[in-house]
């Protein structure tokens, strides 16, 4: 039997900006050498993980964007995949940056689906936009989020439901309204009250320590046991 993820308290935890979590990001690539790929394969590979702990799915559709959000829904597309959940993927479109355009031509080279029109299943992958937001989803990116929203089927967020502000916790139209949300490294302070949110989960991505707290956060062992946590 498979134990219960160990949870926290969403009260009160401790959360970050959307500026902050860049310097996060920062402070990991040109500091410590931890490169963009490897939080990406941390996080997708959390995030198929939780999928599958939490629905069973024979079947999911990922939506992805071009950047760090939507590469982290690639790589949780290969490792569901490879654990025999039938994946078919769908790009918002535009030029992907350097490190999900390799993710996708993984899949492409696995034979996974990817398609222009993203079809029915099980569960579906929200890995649209993250917490850089920049104004309201737009253009292929909002048709998707649209999509996401009209089906009865589960949605799981990676980072955030896309259009979701993640400082302020305000919700840009369109953005997905979720059933669960995967976020990463630390929750961003938006996400801890929107309703949008669904379930809050916590995934590892390496981040150590000592890089919290320089903002001034002294963390306990959150991810002992699982790296994977609730936030209730």
């Amino acid at each position: 039997m498979r134990r219960e993820l160990p949870a926290q308290p969403r009260a009160g935890f401790p959360a970050l900006t959307a500026d902050q979590m860049r310097e996060v990001d920062r402070i990991m690539v040109e500091e410590l050498g931890i490169d963009l790929t490897r939080m990406m394969e941390n996080a997708g590979r959390n995030l198929a993980d939780l999928v599958i702990r939490l629905f069973r799915p024979a079947t999911v559709t990922v939506l992805a964007g071009s950047g760090g959000n939507g590469g982290g829904g690639l790589v949780a597309a290969r490792h569901l995949s490879n654990r025999g959940v039938a994946v078919t993927v769908s790009v918002s479109g535009g030029d992907l940056a350097e490190v999900p355009a390799r993710q996708l031509a993984i899949l492409e080279n696995m034979t996974v689906a990817v398609t222009e029109q993203p079809v029915e299943a099980e569960v579906v992958i929200d890995a649209l936009i993250g917490y850089s937001l920049s104004g309201p989803p737009r253009d292929r990116a909002a048709e998707l989020i649209g999509w996401a929203n009209e089906r009865s089927t589960p949605v799981v967020s990676l980072d955030t439901p896309s259009g979701l502000d993640v400082t302020t916790g305000v919700a840009a139209e369109p953005s997905v309204v979720a059933d669960a949300t995967l976020t990463l490294a630390l929750p961003k302070i938006g996400l801890l009250e929107a309703a949008q949110v669904g379930d809050l989960y916590l995934a590892d991505i390496s981040v150590p320590p000592a890089v919290y707290r320089r903002f001034g956060i002294d963390l306990p062992e959150l991810f002992a046991e699982e790296t994977v946590i609730r936030l209730a």
